[in-house]
């Protein structure tokens, strides 16, 4: 079984079982999430959501991802600005979908 759903502005395709990083959630690992802004399941599409579908995943880890370096310059201008930024992620695990 596969759904589509919506988190932290962006959508998910995932089945059961399916191990995914989503935006971080305040949740604490060990604890479960539900998601009841279902686009689609099993060839359902919603109208924009499908009524009573909800994907239930648990909450593995909280972390951060590897560091981006942001680097501006102006030529021959003397301006130099190195910053690095390190994404929060939540980490989960989808254990059932409900149609």
């Amino acid at each position: 079984m596969k759904a589509v759903f919506v988190t932290g502005g962006k959508q998910y395709y995932v089945s059961e079982g399916e191990t995914i990083y989503v935006e971080k959630l305040n949740v604490e690992p060990g604890n479960e999430i539900t998601f009841d802004e279902v686009l689609f399941v099993d060839g359902k599409v919603g109208d924009p959501v499908v009524k009573g579908a909800k994907v239930i995943c648990s909450v593995e880890k909280q972390g951060r991802k590897k560091k981006v370096v942001v680097f501006k310059y102006h030529p021959k201008k003397k301006y130099r600005k190195k910053q690095g930024h390190r994404q929060p992620y939540t980490k989960l695990v989808v254990k059932k979908i409900v149609k």
